[in-house]
């Protein structure tokens, strides 16, 4: 189940700061990968024991001069819809503006909660200015400074009491796929192609989300879910701001999945955007095949699809231990191999390493190369054990575990790569105290 809370308001109030400051709780998790950049527009916070994805509208404004109200006021509606509470900010330094107040109309229709936040309240004449956007008609204001973290406390509280718990999966134990990446690089093409014989459905579950069609599919004996977003078109009202808005339903999706079938368009290549997906996909530790789509409209040489690989890969960096596979949706080129490919990344993301074979082949691993030497220090790992989570998670015990530096973690799981299947599913890796 996921939760999304979208935090919206016109420029400069402090949204950024204050999106920060939610993802602090957290921040040792979400930076584990090493390299994944974290992106200013959405992350996973956590407060009191229960996860939910946030989103930072501001950072899909486009920058310019004038005040883009209508740019705006559609994240406001895309965000209404689609994200589950939202923060609406405002700045008391400017006291309550014309562009508050049209936010407050669309924001006040709503059903789901917004939680009205007062930000830069930093002093007691502050205290007393802001409570002016009283007059804005929401149930409950919460005053924050978003630069000290003051306040914010209370509002995470308010949230999180929202937050339903994890049901367990009615699912059962098949693998979940969801197929995401940007509109228009095939998504739907590449479900039709997929799902284009019929007699292969087995059944439709109704979606855990309003948004997700579930799809059980069975072909050459193999079982799994395909979980689709591609086949939901968005209101008409709510103009095409289509960044935005993959980005959420891509959220969305891959929090439900165990295997992400990340769409690329072979003619485009590799976007900024497509980059934010990938590292999100990476951060939520889901296992990841790339397909290259529309591969029949590129101009092949000798080497092209080696080069292009190459290439993909050195920009999917660091993790780049994924499949890559060049498909055709619409001439049906290489989709099975595809599912085929998804359900041994799945296999790999699901595999229990036996302790004594982890110990045996890792031990080597560090006998062979020791840690760096910190302070005089001599860091000795004594221990491996696999961690009982869903994602390949490792923890090392040593005499020194806050001494181990990056290099050498990435050693460390480039080991693991080579002796254990982990191909296409990001590893996690922790040092602690023996």
């Amino acid at each position: 189940m996921s939760y999304t809370v979208a935090i919206v308001g016109r420029p400069n109030v402090g949204k950024s700061t204050f999106f920060n400051r939610m993802l602090e709780q957290r921040k040792a998790i979400v930076d584990d990968i090493s390299g994944v950049t974290r992106d200013r527009q959405y992350g996973i916070a956590e407060w009191t024991g229960k996860t939910f994805n946030v989103v930072d509208t501001g950072g899909f404004v486009p920058h310019s001069t004038d005040v883009f109200e209508r740019e705006i006021r559609k994240q406001v509606l895309i965000a209404l819809e689609e994200a589950n509470a939202i923060i609406f900010m405002c700045d008391v330094t400017t006291g309550i503006t014309n562009l508050d107040e049209s936010m407050t109309e669309i924001l006040r229709k709503s059903k789901k909660p917004v939680y009205l936040v007062i930000n830069k309240v930093d002093n007691h004449a502050r205290l007393l200015e802001a409570s002016e956007f009283y007059s804005l008609g929401f149930e409950k204001i919460y005053f924050v400074s978003s630069v000290s973290g003051t306040g914010t406390g209370d509002l995470l509280d308010d949230v999180c009491a929202l937050i339903p718990d994890e049901k367990p999966d009615e699912t059962g134990e098949l693998p979940k796929f969801a197929i995401i990446g940007q509109p228009n690089v095939g998504k739907s093409s590449f479900l039709n192609a997929l799902t284009g014989q019929e007699r292969t459905i087995v059944s439709d579950i109704a979606g855990t989300t309003r948004d997700t069609i579930h799809t059980t599919y069975n072909l050459f004996n193999k079982e799994f879910i395909l979980i689709d977003t591609a086949g939901i078109r968005r209101k008409t009202k709510v103009s095409e701001d289509l960044e935005f808005y993959s980005v959420i339903r891509a959220i969305k999706a891959m929090d439900e999945a165990d295997v992400c079938l990340f769409l690329l368009d072979a003619v485009k290549g590799l976007t900024a955007q497509d980059l934010t997906i990938f590292s999100l996909a990476v951060k939520k530790g889901k296992g990841i095949v790339v397909l290259v789509n529309k591969w029949d409209l590129i101009e092949k040489g000798t080497n092209s699809a080696r080069d292009y690989e190459k290439d993909l890969k050195k920009r999917l960096a660091p993790f780049s231990d994924v499949p890559v596979l060049f498909i055709s949706a619409t001439e049906k080129t290489r989709i099975f191999k595809a599912m085929e490919v998804a359900l041994d990344v799945y296999k790999n993301r699901s595999q229990k390493i036996a302790t004594s074979k982890l110990n045996d082949t890792m031990l080597k691993a560090v006998e062979a190369y020791h840690a760096p030497v910190v302070r005089g220090n001599a860091v000795k790992i004594k221990y491996v054990a696999q961690l009982p989570t869903p994602v390949p998670s490792f923890a090392f015990f040593c005499n020194f575990p806050d001494d181990i530096k990056t290099p050498y973690k990435n050693y460390l799981e480039n080991k693991l790569r080579e002796s254990f299947e982990l191909t296409g599913v990001p590893v996690r890796i922790f040092f602690r105290k023996k």
